[in-house]
């Protein structure tokens, strides 16, 4: 049966939910007076270290103890959240389907797909499917399913819910950030239209290189390569804990031979995986360029890294800031809202969700 909300449920009131290895991030967008989506609110807090791992949430008490911490300072609102699974608990196909197909015949034709694919049985785990577009022919259409282990969607859920907040959208951490990336590519010349641009999001752990064109996904790689290498730096060089480091990182007040002797380093090393990736690119597919790089994640906003990666890859970059644009609630700081931009990108995809036709 058909039971996961993972495309479908929609909210007048919603805000985007990202937990992430190393963070929780909470957007709230509202309808600006414009017509446009409007930055209402939005709160990051830190997690401690392996509360979340390898996508799985290890600590459920600390994971909701961070979330009701973000929740005070997001302040008081709906109660209604969307959140991810990351793409590595999710399996994901696009299939087709004959044209005019009513609601019941569709599900079952899902369900007859997806045990060619899934290698589970259905009871358990949660299946959904959304029609995405026309198909190679004016009697299909285009289907994305995608099923989850039903223990990966009921932690995040049980977290959400013990800290009285209702899930009514489930959806995929890859997905969400390429809708944000919409908003971003707005800002290229001519929309990007026809061009390839690479996100490369910049995690704690991992960094997820996908090139797009015309919003369509072409390939997609994940590399073993974070911001967590900077914070084991700091605390080698500096006789700090693992948390001591992350906090220094974060909120600066570090000595002096810290941007010459671990920032600077790390940058080129960031800039050296971009590199390779693109060189993975290159080598198995039928491009060998690309037209823009987009950075993103918390990374992506450390002061001179989009030069140093244009640098050694000699394509232009630029940071990701979904919300170039959009009015901005008198409540909230630009300049501070502009530095966490790029980490917010998967949270700001989940709230573009109210927005949903």
């Amino acid at each position: 049966m058909i039971d996961i909300s993972l495309f479908r449920a929609k909210s007048r009131q919603l805000a985007g939910l990202d937990i992430s290895s190393s963070s929780i991030k909470l957007v709230e967008l509202t309808a600006g007076e414009r017509g446009g989506p409007k930055v209402e609110r939005y709160a990051i807090e830190v997690l401690p270290r392996e509360a979340v791992a390898d996508g799985n949430i290890a600590n459920f008490d600390a994971v909701a103890d961070s979330l009701r911490r973000a929740l005070r300072r997001f302040g008081a609102g709906g109660k209604n959240v969307a959140i991810a699974l990351p793409a590595s608990a999710v399996f994901t196909r696009k299939i087709l389907l004959p044209a005019g197909l009513r609601e019941v015949e569709m599900e079952t034709q899902v369900e007859s797909e997806a045990t060619q694919f899934i290698p589970f049985s259905l009871d358990e785990v949660n299946l959904d499917f959304q029609v995405v577009g026309p198909g190679t022919s004016p009697d299909e259409v285009e289907v994305v399913v995608a099923a989850s282990r039903k223990e990966k969607i009921e932690d995040r859920i049980g977290v959400v819910e013990a800290c009285g907040l209702k899930a009514v959208v489930v959806d995929v951490e890859s997905l969400a950030l390429e809708a944000a990336f919409e908003l971003v590519a707005r800002q290229l010349p001519g929309g990007g239209a026809g061009k390839l641009v690479a996100l490369v999001d910049i995690g704690a752990a991992v960094m997820n290189f996908t090139v797009l064109r015309n919003g369509q996904r072409v390939y997609a790689r994940e590399q073993a390569f974070g911001g967590n290498q900077l914070t084991q730096d700091i605390a080698r060089q500096y006789g700090m804990d693992a948390d001591e480091a992350e906090t220094a990182k974060r909120t600066g007040g570090l000595p002096g031979d810290y941007t010459s002797d671990l920032l600077q380093p790390f940058m080129d090393s960031l800039a050296l995986e971009v590199s390779r990736a693109l060189q993975f690119f290159f080598t198995s597919t039928q491009y060998n360029e690309v037209d823009y790089l987009v950075l993103a994640g918390g990374c992506a906003a450390i002061p001179g890294l989009a030069n140093v990666v244009a640098g050694r890859t000699q394509v232009q970059t630029l940071v990701a800031n979904p919300f170039a644009g959009m009015s901005v609630s008198a409540k909230l700081g630009a300049k501070k809202l502009l530095t966490d931009a790029p980490s917010l990108m998967v949270a700001c995809g989940l709230a573009l969700r109210r927005f949903d036709a």
